[in-house]
């Protein structure tokens, strides 16, 4: 399956719960558009926020995010694992 990393690049009032519960409410919808949210990471202090997620394509990432609580990724790109 594809492998993407999106990005978030200016969540407004980003905490550390917010971002986790944002990540809860993927993990509770992805199965729905056959995707697996794997990592996030994030800086409090830009807003910034990059998921790692295993999805058939795109839209399908897309679509969990926007279910689950909205917040669109701003950029989506297609990776490979570097050894």
């Amino acid at each position: 399956m594809p492998r993407f990393m999106d990005v978030h690049n200016h969540v407004v009032g980003l905490t550390t719960e917010a971002v986790a519960g944002a990540h809860k409410r993927d993990l509770e919808v992805q199965e729905k558009y056959g995707v697996n949210y794997v990592q996030y990471w994030y800086d409090e202090g830009s807003g910034k926020v990059f998921c790692l997620v295993d999805a058939p394509d795109k839209e399908a990432a897309i679509a969990v995010h926007r279910e689950a609580h909205g917040l669109v990724a701003d950029e989506i790109t297609e990776v490979k694992e570097g050894f």
